[in-house]
């Protein structure tokens, strides 16, 4: 079990932080200097975001061992290097203007898709679900509730971008090479891949979400983060058996959002 919090040479004689110290690991002082380094990109890991997202695909627990490694370094389990959020920025940013290429859309209707999906789908609801998850982990899942013992709300944002870099590559992008000539057809085989991606997609969503909360040795009965796959597979037969297309629909949703 790693500690949750280091004692640091700036510490005092009884371990406790001194003041000066103190401050530094305060949540707004985390945020301004995350926020401060969004502006100085020679100071970005590019190379170390760019591993993070290959090993997101093949072995999403090496990623959260790093989580390990920063708290025992720097005191927080947050990223303190926006270098991740900005790649995920740019692949967002890509795979739309790549979605509204397939769709047909118009160079004003690209870009009014692009800050829909930008600033709601992704920034909004990404803030809700950290939230929400922020606050649920905080009040159900920790084992001792103790000021020294809670989730940072960094965190719980980073865990949900960690998880939802793979949706995003396979829902807005690999999915895009085969909308027109299979997915949006009337046929079974169309919904049946459409569908079959969004399992697949959303269920790496679900995963990643249970290995970054599991990965905090103060939480208890992580494993019902596991329980919406029951609903998740449940939701997937029953849109086999009834012909939906969720790729149809987030089309026809996209193309509704930009009239």
């Amino acid at each position: 079990m790693l500690p949750t919090t280091l004692v640091n040479s700036g510490s005092q004689g009884n371990g406790v932080l001194s003041p000066r110290d103190a401050a530094r690991h305060t949540a707004g002082a985390k945020r301004y200097k995350y926020l401060r380094r969004l502006f100085h990109f020679r100071q970005m890991d590019f190379e170390f975001a760019l591993w993070q997202m290959l090993y997101l695909f093949t072995s999403p627990q090496r990623v959260y061992r790093n989580f390990h490694y920063r708290k025992q370094t720097k005191d927080q389990w947050a990223r303190d290097d926006p270098a991740f959020l900005v790649l995920l920025s740019i692949w967002l940013c890509v795979s739309t203007v790549g979605f509204g290429f397939v769709l047909d859309m118009g160079f004003f209707e690209t870009i009014k898709l692009l800050l829909w999906v930008v600033f709601i789908d992704c920034v909004g609801v990404g803030l809700l679900i950290a939230t929400l998850m922020w606050f649920i982990s905080n009040k159900y899942l920790v084992k001792q509730q103790n000021r020294d013992y809670d989730v940072e709300w960094g965190y719980a944002f980073d865990v949900h971008l960690n998880a939802f870099y793979p949706l995003l590559v396979i829902l807005h992008f690999i999915q895009l090479f085969f909308i027109n000539y299979v997915i949006i057809s009337d046929s079974v085989i169309g919904y049946f891949v459409g569908n079959t991606l969004w399992l697949i997609a959303i269920g790496y969503y679900i995963y990643v979400t249970f290995l970054g909360y599991s990965a905090l040795p103060f939480l208890k009965n992580t494993a019902i983060l596991l329980y919406p796959f029951a609903l998740l597979i449940m939701l997937y037969l029953i849109s086999l058996a009834c012909g939906w297309n969720f790729t149809k629909m987030l089309c026809s949703f996209y193309k509704y959002r930009v009239k």
